[in-house]
């Protein structure tokens, strides 16, 4: 066995950077070819213990072009063939599931995640284009270890959240601790890295686990709680679409602050603006011993 890789094939959130419809501006700067800001796909992660069983960590609706850009991925073996043996997802929104459905040429993977999860996927018959016989589904308790092909071993654990946005209602509640929302540990002789693209909070327990990883990539969605509504782009603060902010009285710089891990910002929303770099709150960041995640950033433990 060898040591752990992983692939960031995704930085960003839902929407991707610059987001289509969006003139941000953080967008404006990638829309006019700034060289201080870098366009991104989707958050999602490829992980491997040898190089040649990958696994990905959720399906971002980007997944096409980004198994074109990732060399690790491409295809292999016969005439069909994929180096991609598994997909676990950490949650049922669209932008951690929509890339399932370009993975239905009958190639055999299993798919891994909460029952929860995996019933919103039964429920919907467009993921039908994943037959059984084909697709494994493998339901996975938080808490509980699992092994991952190429001897990856793996542990979800709760994380604070809320339901998908098509299916939460007037006044969802975003601090619970529910299977729709999960953190993912991997690990390989030791070594470990935690994923965890989207919380609304860091409760002790989260952050007694994360005291033991070596790599963190920790949701970066908003660098300020109300940045939605300050660039008239949404009405939502962070905390209410689940996601706690980078900056400020309880955000991820104080709630992480300390932690040995390499730390990683990743589901970066096209309104934050440590996507630009240069910003003061780029600085500000980097100045916290913060990474910001880039497509195609390498990882190995």
């Amino acid at each position: 066995m060898g040591r752990l890789t992983a692939i960031v094939l995704g930085s960003a959130a839902g929407g991707g950077f610059p987001q289509w419809n969006c003139r941000c501006p953080v967008c404006q700067l990638a829309w006019a070819g700034d060289r201080r800001v870098r366009p991104r796909t989707q958050a999602s992660l490829a992980i491997s213990a040898n190089g040649e069983d990958w696994v990905l960590i959720n399906a971002s609706p980007d997944l096409p072009e980004q198994i074109r850009r990732s060399s690790a991925l491409r295809p292999s073996g016969t005439t069909r063939g994929s180096p991609i043996k598994a997909v676990v997802l950490t949650g049922a929104e669209i932008d951690q599931v929509a890339g399932l459905l370009s993975l239905r040429e009958r190639q055999p993977f299993t798919l891994c995640a909460t029952a929860t999860t995996l019933d919103l996927i039964e429920e919907n018959s467009v993921f039908d284009v994943l037959p059984g016989d084909v697709v494994q589904r493998e339901t996975i308790v938080s808490g509980k270890p699992f092994i991952l092909p190429g001897g990856l071993q793996a542990e979800m654990f709760p994380v604070p959240g809320k339901v998908p946005l098509y299916l939460e209602d007037d006044n969802p509640d975003t601090m619970s601790e529910t299977a729709g929302t999960v953190g993912l540990e991997i690990s390989v002789e030791g070594a470990r890295l935690a994923f965890i693209p989207g919380a609304a909070a860091v409760t002790a327990t989260m952050r007694e686990r994360l005291e033991r990883a070596d790599v963190i990539f920790f949701d970066g969605t908003l660098f300020r709680d109300d940045e939605m509504i300050t660039s008239a782009t949404g009405t939502k603060t962070g905390r209410r679409m689940g996601h706690m902010s980078v900056d400020g009285k309880g955000g991820s710089l104080e709630a992480l602050e300390g932690l040995r891990a390499r730390r990683i910002y990743i589901h970066i929303n096209n309104t934050n603006p440590i996507l630009v770099e240069g910003s003061p709150e780029r600085a500000q960041v980097i100045g916290k011993g913060w990474e910001i995640a880039e497509d195609g950033l390498e990882v190995t433990l």
